[in-house]
C-alpha cells in the first residue's frame, strides 16, 4: 500500500504497464531475474486462479497443496512485502523494482498470497512507531503469512466519533486487562492478533487512547461473525472480558495511541485508493465481452446497446486515469516517508469507480444478475451478484465516504469547518 520509505507496501497497487519509458540497465537485470524466479516457484496450477472468498473460508475451504507451496515459496523470498526492509522479513526492493516485480507477476498469472491487515495496515504503521524488538517479533510471521491480523477501531458506540471509544485497558503492573467491545472487526474469527485501541485514560479523550496488541486465542476473546447483505459474514461483533495483553504490546507511547491510529487509517486508505474498480485491468477489460453474451452485438460486432458501450467506455478511461493517477501519486511521493491526506481522494474515486463497474455488470446480466443461489445461474454469476452487495460497503470502509470529503475540505482545500474544530 505504494511510496518510496520503508513503511510503505505496494502490495495492493494495481498491475498495470510501464509508461516510464526505456528502463535502466540495473532494472531490466532486475526483470529478467523476477522473470526467470517466478518461472521456477510458481506452481503452475495457482497461476490464473482467484483468492479465496469468504464465503469458502467460512466454509473450512483450505488452501491447496501448491497455493501453500507458493506462499511458503514468496514469503521466504521478502516479495510478497517488497519494499519492506530485508532485516524484518521483507524484500527490500526500491518502489520500480516492486512494480516490475508486480508486472512480472501478472504476466505469469500469480497472485500476490501474502495478503490481509498485517502486511496491508498494521505492518508499515509499526515500522514507523514500532520498537525494534516488536518490529522482529511482528513483521516476519507477517512477512511469510504465517498469522492474521484484524483491526479492533469502531465501537457500537464510537464509529465516525472514533475517539468517543470506550474499550478499556488496565495496568495491572505485569500485563494489561483489556474489557470492551468492538464492532465491524474484519476477519477478527480467523484473526491471530488484534492491534486495537483501547482507552487508558479516562479523563481525556484524544489524548487517552493507547495503541495495543491483544492475541485472539485467548479465553477473554469472542468473536461473533455478522452476516452481511453479500451472505459472507466477514465482519464480527468481538469481545473482550478480563483478555489480557503483554506490556510490551503497547505500541508507541501511553495515551500516544490516536496520533498511531490516524497514521493505519492513512495507510489502510492508501491502500484502497491504490485498488481500482473490479480489482484488475482484465476484469475491467472484460465488461465488453460480458456486454456482447449477455446483450449481443450489432453488424459491427459490437454490443448492441449503444448506451451501453458509451457507459463502458466512460467506464475503462476512469480505470485508466485512476491508475495513472496512482503511479503519479506514488512517483510524487518519492523521497517523502509520510503518506499524505490526498489518501482521501484516491479511496473515494476507486471505491466509487468499483462501484460503477459493478453496478454495470449486475444490470447487463439482466435477469441473471438476480442470482443468489441455484443451478440456474453460473458460479461467476452468483459471484458477481455478491460481489456487487458487499460492494455497497466500500462507501464505508477505512472511513465513510463523507468522513473522507470533510478530510479533503480541511486538509487539502484548506476549507473552515462548519463545527468550528481543528
Amino acid at each position: 500500500m505504494p511510496g518510496a520509505s520503508n513503511a510503505d507496501n505496494i502490495q495492493g497497487e494495481i498491475v498495470m504497464p510501464d509508461f516510464g519509458g526505456d528502463e535502466s540497465q540495473e532494472l531490466a537485470a532486475f526483470r529478467a531475474q523476477a522473470r526467470e524466479w517466478l518461472e521456477a516457484n510458481v506452481p503452475a496450477s495457482v497461476r490464473g486462479t482467484p483468492d479465496m472468498t469468504m464465503e469458502q473460508m467460512e466454509g473450512g475451504l483450505k488452501p491447496t497443496a501448491d497455493a501453500e507451496l507458493w506462499r511458503q515459496r514468496i514469503g521466504a523470498k521478502g516479495w510478497g512485502t517488497p519494499t519492506w526492509p530485508k532485516e524484518y522479513g521483507g524484500g527490500g526492493l526500491s518502489l520500480a523494482e516492486a512494480r516490475v516485480l508486480q508486472q512480472e507477476m501478472a504476466r505469469v498469472g500469480a497472485r500476490n498470497p501474502i495478503q490481509g491487515m498485517g502486511p496491508g495496515m498494521f505492518g508499515s504503521t509499526l515500522l514507523e512507531y514500532g520498537t525494534e524488538e516488536q518490529k522482529l517479533r511482528h513483521l516476519p510471521p507477517i512477512c511469510r503469512g504465517e498469522l492474521r491480523w484484524c483491526q479492533g477501531f469502531s465501537e457500537p458506540g464510537a464509529g465516525s466519533d472514533l475517539a468517543s471509544l470506550t474499550t478499556k485497558a488496565e495496568d495491572k503492573g505485569d500485563h494489561w486487562l483489556i474489557n470492551g467491545q468492538k464492532i465491524w472487526t474484519s476477519g477478527a474469527q480467523f484473526a491471530d492478533w488484534c492491534f486495537c485501541l483501547c482507552r487508558t485514560d479516562t479523563s481525556k479523550k484524544h489524548e487517552g487512547i493507547s495503541f495495543i496488541l491483544i492475541p485472539m486465542h485467548q479465553p477473554g476473546v469472542e468473536a461473533r461473525p455478522i452476516k452481511m447483505i453479500s451472505g459472507a459474514s466477514g465482519q464480527c461483533e468481538t469481545f473482550f472480558t478480563d483478555a489480557r495483553a503483554a506490556k510490551e504490546d503497547l505500541v508507541g507511547r501511553l495515551n500516544g495511541g490516536w496520533a498511531i491510529a490516524k497514521r493505519l487509517l492513512q495507510h489502510e486508505r492508501n491502500g484502497m485508493g491504490n485498488r481500482t474498480g473490479g480489482g484488475t485491468a482484465r476484469e475491467v477489460e472484460g465488461l465488453g465481452e460480458a456486454a456482447k453474451r449477455y446483450i449481443g452485438v450489432d453488424r459491427a460486432g459490437r454490443p448492441a446497446d449503444s448506451d451501453l458501450r458509451e457507459r463502458i467506455t466512460e467506464q475503462k478511461m476512469e480505470e485508466q486515469a485512476l491508475r495513472l493517477t496512482v503511479r503519479r501519486a506514488a512517483a510524487d511521493a518519492k523521497g517523502n516517508a509520510s503518506v499524505s491526506a490526498t489518501t482521501s481522494i484516491m479511496k473515494n474515486v476507486s471505491m466509487k469507480s468499483a462501484q460503477d463497474r459493478s453496478e454495470l455488470m449486475v444490470e447487463m446480466m439482466g435477469a441473471q444478475g438476480l442470482g443468489w443461489e441455484g443451478e440456474s445461474f453460473t458460479p461467476s454469476e452468483i459471484a458477481e451478484v455478491r460481489g456487487w452487495l458487499a460492494g455497497k460497503a466500500f462507501s464505508i470502509f477505512g472511513g465513510t465516504h463523507e468522513v473522507q470529503n470533510n478530510i479533503i475540505s480541511k486538509r487539502i482545500l484548506g476549507l473552515p469547518d462548519p463545527n468550528g474544530s481543528s
